[in-house]
């Protein structure tokens, strides 16, 4: 089955931002595009809308003159539904109610020929349940664009329960002509990018409403130590409050209220008070004229150690190694040599441990530090310690990471820290989701690269890390915190014991 021929019309009803840009992503393709719209003339101020978009890609030498015209040429907008009879391909971008949407394509059921392809363009609602109200569901498929739709790669092309395989492959096939990366996924709840993301945001939130940092401090230990173009607090500022909450609702809901998709508390409160992020001027940050932006939580200077003690390795943090030696702090090696073991053991003699979802209140004198995508490219890194911890550990294992040319984040004695617990959830979730048959292995990290930029998709994270790291550290924190929120999946479980058997283990 090979995409749409350019000569074939495509429609686009509902003319927000998100219609108006998959118009035009149509449109500079070759297609004819018609747009509809049901408030009157709104049709008409989307096209002169599009129009000078067009202009502005030709200012940036992205479009020609003559491509420009003949694009314009080929966009009209409708006045009724009825006009859209010829076309073979009609998207949807209305409201994010299911009755809106069943109402509309059973409408457009009446007008199209049998041969068109209907495509709704939602992020939350159920593409099985909006097909359901068509006599021909078979037809019927999502093609779930990112914001903004002319910029942003990411396509999930999305199969209800009743979608034909021609018609997804089709989809599919045009979403690639359009200049689009697809990717092809199961209809689950929050298809692949806003399932797996979920944890992003609610790891955040969780560490802030237990006191563990403040927001500035978390976003800064995301971006400067996990790798991530941004951090949760400022992310959900961009999105909108409201917007990120509901997802995460809708989500929830979808899973009968899974306990691993809980709304959070805190930004339920934050949503009640009008603070929906950059568009209301504050949310977590404070946009307004003349705000000051709160700084991160770094420590204050502190001595290096003369040395340090490493029991073995230390896992997917063992260049550390490498790097304190090159410091000129002494390296000494204890018990299994250096290709097994998880920490330094430091002069005070207090442990320094990569973070494995236990709290450093169940040892004696340990500090944790986060999980680092890349520690040699990290310029910050966070510690957590208890109050029983010694200071003269805290400040020791804070010398030694700021030897090693880092910011150090001194926060709460938080299960799991920030990088760590959150990369591991995104993991299990990634790792169920392909279990279940949503979408293979590439497809997911695909998705979570170019649908929320993350620095690496969840399955590489994984082979990265090792396979039963994340299993492990989620089976401590479900220790900690014995909810089902952190207990792995049955496919992590999988996952682990798997990959345990591909390396040589035993157990």
């Amino acid at each position: 089955m090979t995409a749409l021929d350019l000569s074939s019309p495509v429609a686009v009803v509902g003319t927000g931002t998100m219609g108006q840009g998959i118009a035009q992503v149509a449109l500079v393709a070759g297609h004819p595009v018609q747009l509809y719209d049901a408030a009157p003339g709104r049709a008409r101020e989307a096209a002169e809308a599009i129009g000078a978009r067009l202009d502005r890609l030709v200012e940036k030498e992205r479009l020609t003159g003559a491509e420009r015209d003949a694009a314009r040429a080929r966009l009209r907008p409708a006045e009724d539904l009825a006009e859209l009879a010829d076309c073979a391909l009609v998207v949807e971008a209305v409201l994010e109610r299911l009755e809106v949407k069943q109402e509309l394509f059973r409408a457009l059921e009446d007008v199209v020929g049998d041969d068109c392809l209907l495509a709704t363009n939602t992020s939350s609602l159920s593409v099985t349940a909006v097909g359901g109200a068509l006599r021909h569901p078979g037809r019927f498929v999502g093609l779930h664009f990112f914001n903004p739709a002319p910029l942003l790669p990411l396509v999930e092309v999305v199969s209800g329960f009743a979608t034909d395989v021609a018609s997804a492959t089709r989809a599919y096939e045009t979403a690639r002509a359009w200049g689009k990366t697809p990717v092809a996924c199961a209809d689950t709840p929050g298809f692949i990018v806003n399932r797996i993301a979920r944890p992003f945001y609610a790891e955040a939130l969780a560490v802030y409403e237990d006191q563990g940092a403040d927001p500035a401090t978390i976003d800064a230990v995301l971006r400067e130590s996990g790798g991530f173009r941004m951090g949760a607090f400022e992310l959900t500022d961009l999105i909108g409050q409201d917007v990120n909450e509901s997802v995460t609702h809708s989500v929830w809901q979808a899973f009968f209220q899974d306990v691993r998709f809980t709304p959070s508390l805190a930004q339920r409160r934050l949503v009640e008070s009008g603070r929906l992020g950059r568009k209301s001027g504050q949310g977590w940050y404070d946009y307004r004229d003349g705000a000051q932006r709160p700084e991160p939580h770094t420590a204050e200077p502190a001595d290096a150690p003369p040395y340090v003690v490493v029991e073995g390795g230390l896992g997917p943090a063992a260049e550390l190694v490498a790097m304190v030696r090159a410091a000129g702090i002494e390296v000494r090696h204890e018990g299994e040599g250096e290709d097994g073991g998880t920490r330094f053991i430091l002069p005070s003699g207090g442990q320094l441990v990569l973070a494995d979802g236990r709290t450093s209140v169940e040892f004696r004198d340990v500090v944790y530090f986060d999980l680092a995508l890349d520690y040699r490219a990290a310029t910050r890194v966070a510690l957590s310690a208890a109050q029983s911890t010694s200071p003269e550990t805290v400040a020791q294992a804070t010398g030694l990471f700021q030897a090693l040319g880092k910011k150090v984040s001194v926060i709460g004695d938080v299960p799991g820290m920030i990088v760590a617990r959150t990369v591991a959830r995104i993991i299990d979730l990634a790792v169920e989701a392909v279990a279940e048959g949503v979408a293979t292995e590439e497809d997911v990290d695909t998705a979570m690269r170019l649908g929320v930029n993350y620095p690496l998709g969840p399955l590489e994270w994984s082979r990265r890390l090792g396979g039963d790291w994340a299993c492990e550290l989620l089976d401590n924190l479900h220790e900690c915190a014995p909810t089902g929120r952190y207990a792995p999946s049955l496919a992590l479980y999988r996952h682990a014991y798997a990959s345990d058997k591909r390396e040589g283990g035993t157990s």
